[in-house]
Order: structure tokens, then sequence, then C-alpha cells
């Protein structure tokens, strides 16, 4: 075992589609784990998503696909034959981790739920992603992102201004935040094995993880009458240092000084109101008591309209003040700050040179695995077969039985459906 391959020796068997699962599948191949991803005849969906968020549908370019699935293998095998299932316990056997998101009926079909394995493979940590969670009245409705992440958590309905419309919402978001909590609690259960040899399930859903990032709010809207309901407007933000104002030149910049009192003297005078330092008037109690949120934001608003976000940049830099201009994808992808970090990397595609997105956790004495393509669908399968011990022949007749696919088989179809 390699010291800079943390999770090298670790098998990770995942049977899922979409984004949180094998988002969280790809954090444990990142670090050196052999991550196989089980997929059917017609493979995840996410393959075939390209022309619908505006990339390219090539399946030698699906920048959505790598993200979440690099450093992985294919095996594509029909778990409805009894043959499939038993390629999978085969691989059960020296599993120490098994992801999916199946909805848990689809799941007891086939004899895949956690009683159904935990005591045949008792080591294994068994981890299912769900919409709503596995109990109550709503646990079996198909749940995605935007709906039980975004919608049914509260996001879409508080966080959007004022008499205006919800927020545009764009695919991932919800899916990388619950599959990072995923990948935690099957850190926790897999050293949990190391010190009793016993497995364990871990059960994350997108409901549940969208109500604990908003719990702060979410806790006290109970306190009625003692703020404001949401949705709000900028206009009356509760605190006006926790705001976004209009440059000269039409840029929104974003500040941020939780503790209103004690930035107050510092930053009025840096956007040019030193005027009102020390007025009582502007006590975080006093625009609280005598509702002057509105009356405070506008003075705000009035001092930032009038320099540009290039002027404001370099004033509250040199005043230490926290404070981001509000960038668009295009001006991320060219901060110097998010390279620094290790943010991003770039790979090569048929179409050139793209920016690929990496995990957002990094370990100082590990490998940092270069992107490398994805697996094709069923790309791994006849490899993984093999070191199941499976000879020639058998293989032969698996395949013959239409048990397992390869790349071969199923390239025809997956062109014409990335293509649409």
């Amino acid at each position: 075992m390699s010291a800079s391959k943390p999770l090298e020796g670790i098998k990770v068997i995942e049977m899922s589609t979409f984004i949180a699962v094998p988002a969280c599948a790809r954090y444990f191949a990142e670090f050196g784990a052999d991550v196989i991803k089980i997929e059917s005849k017609s493979g995840d969906n996410v393959r075939y998503n390209g022309l619908s968020e505006g990339r390219v549908g090539d399946p030698y370019e699906n920048t959505t696909f790598d993200l979440e699935n690099t450093h992985k293998r294919s095996l594509v095998v029909n778990l409805k034959a009894p043959e499939g299932r038993e390629i999978l316990f085969k691989l059960l056997e020296d599993t120490d981790i098994f992801l999916t998101n199946w909805r848990p009926q689809a799941l007891a079909k086939l004899g895949l739920e956690y009683d159904d394995l935990k005591e045949r493979f008792p080591r294994l940590v068994y981890a299912s992603f769900t919409g709503f969670g596995e109990k109550g009245p709503d646990c079996e409705l198909p749940g995605y992102d935007f709906t039980a992440f975004w919608a049914r958590g509260g996001l879409l309905g508080t966080l959007y201004q004022k008499d205006s419309e919800p927020v545009n919402l764009i695919p991932g978001i919800g899916d990388h935040i619950s599959g990072m909590f995923m990948a935690a609690g099957i850190m926790t259960a897999l050293y949990n094995v190391q010190k009793t040899g016993k497995g364990d399930k871990v059960m994350v859903d997108l409901l549940h993880s969208s109500i604990f990032v908003q719990g702060i709010a979410i806790q006290a809207a109970q306190y009625e009458g003692l703020g404001q309901v949401y949705p709000i407007s900028r206009k009356t933000a509760e605190n006006p240092f926790n705001n976004t104002y209009k440059s000269k030149d039409g840029r929104h910049i974003q500040i941020s000084m939780p503790p209103f009192d004690i930035f107050y003297p510092r930053f009025m005078p840096l956007i040019g109101r030193e005027d009102l330092v020390g007025n009582e008037r502007y006590t975080m109690a006093s625009i609280t008591k005598n509702k002057l949120h509105g009356e405070f934001v506008q003075i705000l608003t009035d001092a930032f309209a009038l320099k540009t976000a290039a002027e404001w940049t370099k004033i509250l830099t040199e005043g230490d003040i926290p404070f981001s201009i509000c960038q668009v994808w295009e001006e991320v992808l060219q901060d110097k700050q998010a390279w620094a970090a290790g943010a991003f990397e770039e790979m090569d595609y048929p179409s050139g040179k793209r920016t690929m997105v990496r995990p957002p956790v990094s370990i100082e004495g590990a490998d940092v695995l270069p992107y490398e393509r994805a697996p094709m669908l069923a790309e791994n399968s006849e490899e993984i077969l093999r070191e199941l011990g499976y000879d020639d022949a058998q293989l032969k007749a698996l395949h013959d039985a239409g048990v397992y696919n390869t790349w071969d088989d199923v390239k025809d179809f997956v062109f014409k459906a990335s293509l649409g």
C-alpha cells in the first residue's frame, strides 16, 4: 500500500446514476480506492446530458461524466439474471464499500437491501442514498436535487428577492453537498470496521442534507416576530452589512460583516460617510428596534454607486473588509486564486483543452491523481470478470446469454443517445 494513496487497497462497488453517489464514489477513487461502477446496458443517464447542459454531445468529451466518474472502472451486468447477481456477490466478497441510490423498492425486488447482504458480507459498509429518506409517508417518491434538496428543503421558497421569482437552478449543487456528507458517513463506518470487524449501513438523503445546510435559518424561523419572514428584499436586509450593492459600472458586490457594530466605525469612512461614525441612530440595536433597515441600506446603495468595481476592490481590500465581486462562471474559470487553491485542472479533449473542476479536499502527503477520461460504458467488463476468475469459455457463455456487455456491444447506442 502506498502512503501517497491513502485509500489504496479499498474496494468500492458503486451502483448508481446521476450525481450524488457517483460524486461520493469519485472521492474514494481520487485517493486510490478501486471503484467499480456497475451500470445497466443503457448506462448512467448523465452520459447523455451534454446538449441539455450546454455542452457537446460526444461521449469522448463528456465533462460532466468525467467530473463525477474519473478514475473508476465500468461494468455492465444484468442484475435481473441470477448469473448477474452472482457476479455482484463475487465482487462483494472482498468489497469494503457498496454505494447505491436505487430506490428501496427496486433493491428489495433483487434481494439487494442491506438486510439481505449483511450476514453474507459482515464487514461491508453499505451506503444508501435517497431523495427523502427511507422512512415516512413520502420515502418512496422519486427525489432529485431540484425537488428534494432545493424545493422541498425550503431553499427555493425562501432565498429569492421578495416580489420576484425563485432563482434559476443548475445541476449538482445539492448532489455534491450531499455526496460529501455520504463520504463522511462512510469513512466513519469504515473506521469502525477497522475497530470492530463489523460493517454497517450509512444513510443520507437530499431532504435532510438541505435542512442541515440551512440549519441556522430554519431553527431561527421558530421565533415568530423577531425577524423578517422570508422571502425578503435586499432593500431591507436584516443586517445591511451582509448584503449586495451595485457599483458605478453595474457590478454587484457582496459584503459580509456579521458583527455590525464592530465593523461600523472602520467601514463607514471607507465609503465616504465618516460623518455617520458615532451616530447612535445606526447601531444594530437602533436599526432593528426602529426598523431602519431600508433607510440604512439606501445610504450604502448610494455610496457604492459612486465608484467602479475596480475602485471598490482596491478600497475594500486595503481596508481589510470581507467582500467579493459577484463573479460569473466565465470569470471564475480565470480566477487566479481558484487556480492557486487547486480548484481547476486542464484536460485534453477532442475540441481542445478544457478546464475541469477538482474535488475540494486535498491531503498534503497524497498523490494528486491527474484527470483522465472516465470509462466508456462497459469498457472494463471483461477485465473485471477475469479478475473474478472467469475463463474464456465462461465469459463467452455469459456474454452470449446477455449477462454482461462490453463497450463494443453498446457504443452505437451511446453515440446515438449522446447526440440526441
